[in-house]
């Protein structure tokens, strides 16, 4: 049977969006109510699953090597209270920027769905009664056409993007402060 799944954005969704990028572990500061939120997903019986731009590859800011080191400090920052993340999938690539492989028109890079589908595929999970949560337009454009619900978020860039979200997803899109007030509204309502 297919597990429902909130895919959620990472920076400015469940960590502390930087102006000059996550760079190193030591960085990765969680956003309040994240480790929260992934404990009532998990609880719940959603898969959660990251799916996140990461450009500083493409642009030879970090490695691939560094992002995982980043991404293992992100999960155990949540696993030390006892939340779970089943997968992160990234997008390194920039199609303007940076330089070798990594600079490319990609099918991956949000908007795009190319990390959706891999999870979804990958992982055996549904879009109905799944959630698609970020702070940015392009997050949310993975729910364009799905039955997976659009939510953003007011952290990182939500508050500057509400009123484009409002027009392009008009009555579908859920807002709110914070994920932990989405994923306490939304579990609920199950």
């Amino acid at each position: 049977m297919k597990r429902r799944a909130a895919f959620l954005d990472r920076d400015g969704t469940l960590i502390t969006e930087r102006r000059d990028l996550v760079r190193t572990p030591r960085e990765v500061r969680l956003l309040p109510g994240s480790a929260a939120a992934l404990r009532r997903l998990n609880a719940a019986g959603f898969a959660v699953v990251i799916l996140t731009n990461q450009s500083a590859v493409a642009r030879g800011l970090i490695d691939e090597t560094t992002l995982w080191a980043i991404h293992d400090e992100l999960r155990r920052r949540l696993r030390r209270q006892g939340a779970r993340v089943d997968a992160i999938y990234y997008c390194p690539h920039h199609p303007t920027a940076g330089r070798g492989r990594y600079r490319r028109r990609c099918g991956c890079r949000k908007p795009r769905r190319g990390l959706l589908a891999r999870a979804v595929r990958e992982l055996n999970l549904t879009l109905r009664g799944s959630l698609v949560a970020g702070d940015d337009l392009r997050d949310l454009e993975l729910a364009r056409g799905s039955a997976a619900r659009p939510v953003l978020v007011r952290t990182g860039k939500g508050r500057a993007r509400e009123d484009a979200a409002r027009r392009s997803f008009g009555a579908r899109l859920l807002v709110y402060d914070r994920l932990v007030d989405a994923v306490a509204d939304l579990v609920r309502a199950r």
